[in-house]
């Protein structure tokens, strides 16, 4: 996706949780204390967030802002609840939902990550079985069962796709 839509702002979400191997801070995620996170919600930085799995994530809402008042197209990637909080204060964002072609392939995919207990792995794949019954909820679903050609209709979505105004606030 990046390679195709190198203007793209890719959001980085914020979170508690600790990195994991090979994930850089400012990169994959900002990783944040619980106070700062707390201190983020308070002062209203963040678009949206929620405690995930015994953590909190959330996606920082200035360099959204700060994209979209350049013109720049922004990219959040978000689970279904995120989503929902993002078309409540943008309402005209386009939401893409990336499914896995099985339940069986995204199990594969998670045990061959090495980061999951097998507690935290049905955790996981109970999670996503809800979220893919929420599939009404976005505008576009793509099966993610060939990165390359799933990259090109994410960019394809993004080019036919009027530009979304800032923030609402209310």
């Amino acid at each position: 996706m990046r390679e195709r839509k190198p203007a793209t702002h890719l959001s980085v979400s914020a979170t508690t949780r600790a990195p994991r191997p090979g994930e850089r801070e400012g990169t994959e995620y900002r990783f944040v204390s619980e106070e700062v996170f707390d201190r983020m919600i308070e002062a209203g930085e963040l678009l949206e967030w929620e405690e995930i799995f015994g953590h909190r994530s959330g996606t920082p809402a200035e360099p959204v802002r700060r994209a979209l008042d350049e013109g720049v197209d922004v990219v959040l990637e978000l689970d279904v609840t995120g989503a929902r909080h993002v078309r409540e204060v943008m309402p005209r964002a386009v939401l893409i939902l990336l499914e896995p072609p099985t339940m069986e392939e995204l199990e594969r995919r998670l045990r061959s990550r090495g980061t999951e207990t097998e507690e935290g792995l049905a955790r996981r794949l109970a999670k996503a079985d809800w979220e893919l019954g929420q599939r009404d909820a976005f505008d576009v679903v793509i099966v993610n069962d060939d990165a390359e050609r799933a990259a090109d209709e994410v960019a394809a979505i993004i080019d036919a796709s009027p530009q979304v105004d800032g923030l609402q606030h209310g």
